[in-house]
């Protein structure tokens, strides 16, 4: 299924039904009171998050929601029906926008949460309701209120555990495919991906669920590259793991523009936990790849992870490490969960 992240569209909710101007009419009775009945509501238009969708690209072939007008009031107080409401299916973690661009209306986290997104008109009071003592035979009725009609933008920020994060060519979807069931396009050339992908790993038996974002460049914030539509999908990430291509002629400077391009199309990104890892390290010899990554660590200040997503070779290891910024309630805070002992009671599968 193709992967749509934004998508634009038209909601009308019905407008209400017409109350109804009638008098009772029967043999012996010649001047029968009002009896004209109300008209009904109009449908309304709802959106509703549900967990079996991760795409939006059913709103690009429809993108018109219209709800029924509600039925016009009748004769002997018959009110008229209420029109059906409209319920668009949503996937977990689309953001409702205005027409502005700008104005969130709903953020849709939970699966079957609701959002009313236009009211359906009420319906129009029909002339008994305007019986009195001095106006016996009213001979009006309100026509029924306009429903709501307004432009909508649908945004997905995709919901993950982990975000991987890095380089195009970093080797981000060769370590989604080793470590879950997902299978995203390889191959040796950059912006081979050119949309997020999920995967679900279990480590230490709970799971874990990371997304694939296509490669990050210079300027990615401002929108290069399609950079500012996908640095939207980490956001609601708890960890980074951030891949740099050990073969690269300058790790640091890989790691250090990615830093900033996180920094500056949010702060909040860049505060989040990170997991640095050099992938690829089986192209190298490994006393090369060895120096590589303690002379990255010195000039980054934290641990970096030597890994080979093709071998599987160190991915174990990084796992467990991100897997402690995921699941902090299982282990004291500034706990070292490295040790031979630990790795040896721990284990991580794809699903």
């Amino acid at each position: 299924m193709k992967f749509l992240d934004q998508a634009k569209i038209f909601v009308k909710s019905g407008d209400g039904g017409a109350g109804c101007v009638s008098f009772r009419r029967e043999k012996y009775i010649e001047f029968g009171g009002p009896n004209g009945g109300d008209g009904g509501k109009g449908g309304s238009i709802y959106f509703e998050a549900v967990a079996n969708l991760n795409t939006l690209i059913d709103f690009r072939y429809t993108q018109h929601f219209k709800a029924k007008k509600g039925q016009n009031g009748m004769g002997s107080d018959k009110n008229g029906s209420k029109a059906p409401d409209i319920v668009i299916k949503v996937p977990i973690g689309t953001e409702i926008v205005a027409e502005d661009g700008e104005t969130i209306l709903a953020d849709m986290v939970k699966p079957g949460q609701v959002f009313l997104a236009a009211k359906g008109g009420d319906g129009g009071r029909g002339n008994t309701t305007f019986k009195s003592s001095t106006n016996q035979a009213p001979r009006y009725a309100e026509p029924g209120w306009p429903g709501e009609e307004k432009w909508l933008w649908l945004r997905l920020k995709i919901i993950a555990d982990v975000g991987l994060i890095g380089m195009p060519n970093a080797g981000k979807s060769t370590f989604l495919t080793a470590v879950t069931k997902a299978r995203p396009k390889i191959a040796d050339y950059p912006f081979t991906t050119l949309h997020p992908h999920l995967g679900v790993a279990w480590v230490d038996s709970y799971e874990m669920v990371l997304a694939d974002i296509p490669g990050l460049i210079e300027g990615a914030h401002e929108g290069i590259g399609l950079g500012d539509r996908f640095l939207k999908h980490i956001e609601r990430c708890e960890v980074f793991l951030h891949l740099i291509d050990i073969t690269a002629e300058d790790v640091a400077k890989s790691y250090f523009d990615i830093r900033k391009e996180l920094e500056l199309y949010d702060r909040g990104l860049a505060e989040k936990p990170e997991v640095v890892a050099l992938n690829k390290c089986d192209a190298l010899s490994e006393e090369e790849a060895a120096a590589k990554v303690k002379q990255l660590e010195q000039q980054i200040g934290k641990k970096v992870y030597p890994i080979s997503a093709v071998a599987k070779k160190g991915v174990f290891d990084c796992l467990l490490k991100v897997n402690q910024y995921i699941k902090r309630e299982r282990k004291q805070e500034g706990e070292e969960d490295d040790s031979e002992a630990t790795r040896s009671k721990s284990a991580w599968s794809p699903l």
